[in-house]
């Protein structure tokens, strides 16, 4: 396959399947719910946190996180006591469970309080790259008290992880394009510089199509990936993760 054939391949791929029709199988339905930039980004970080396995069951707990929130993330956070949390100890989702759930809204509690917002924290990602801009929230996340067998549930780059899940969030909030699927509300990174979600079906399509050559779905593999989809857009290389999962789930 020329450069100009897979090039094709993905631009025809990215523009099928980023469109709203895809929305409501996908986890990225549960924040599209929202039109408040802080319930877009809990409930967003939510369903991105929980996003493996089966989608219908991915889908489905996220919604029941955020009905347990009173369909009102932000305003929940805000003015919970630790009462109104107890119920979120019976949550679980494949190893995330409420142990898990109950300090990722206590983290999440307190970070809205003192930054107002996810954004800031990852303000790193222009300059130092994403790596050290994941591994700094990740410092600021974990500085909840929490269980250790939470910390798993929370990428580490500079550890080798994939990250695939925060990577996810990261498309969703800071790309912005025609199709109004990604949501694009925080300006303060370029979407130049965030990494391409690899989990196994994108992967799997990748190294099919020649973009991949490592072996291990690691750190090194997404920046691998991110660098050969750079060549065919610069400016917005994540787009054709649209395009490489898309082919992976639905058969390519």
């Amino acid at each position: 396959m020329t450069k100009a054939e897979l090039f094709d391949i993905l631009e025809a791929k990215y523009t099928y399947y980023n469109q709203p029709a895809f929305i409501p199988p996908d986890p990225i339905v549960i924040p599209h719910q929202f039109l408040r930039k802080q319930d877009i980004e809990i409930s967003g970080f939510l369903s991105a946190t929980i996003a493996w396995g089966n989608r219908k069951s991915i889908v489905g707990n996220a919604r029941r996180l955020v009905q347990w929130m009173d369909n009102s993330p932000y305003d929940f956070l805000l003015c919970a006591k630790p009462q109104d949390f107890k119920p979120f100890l019976h949550f679980v989702h494949r190893t995330f469970n409420g142990d898990d759930c109950l300090f990722f809204l206590t983290a999440l509690q307190r970070i809205y309080i003192k930054y107002q917002g996810l954004e800031p924290l990852f303000s790193e990602l222009n300059e130092k790259g994403p790596a050290i801009a994941i591994n700094g929230f990740r410092e600021v996340f974990l500085s909840t008290d929490h269980l250790k067998r939470s910390e798993k549930h929370i990428a580490n780059p500079l550890a080798g992880s994939a990250g695939k899940r925060i990577n996810m969030f990261l498309r969703w909030m800071v790309r912005k394009d025609q199709h109004g699927v990604d949501f694009g509300i925080w300006h303060s990174i370029d979407q130049a510089n965030l990494v391409c979600p690899l989990d196994i079906h994108s992967g799997r399509v990748a190294r099919k199509l020649g973009l991949l050559h490592r072996r291990q779905n690691d750190w090194k593999a997404t920046i691998e990936l991110t660098e050969a989809l750079k060549v065919f857009d610069p400016s917005d290389p994540v787009k054709y993760d649209f395009a490489l999962f898309g082919m992976g789930v639905h058969g390519y």
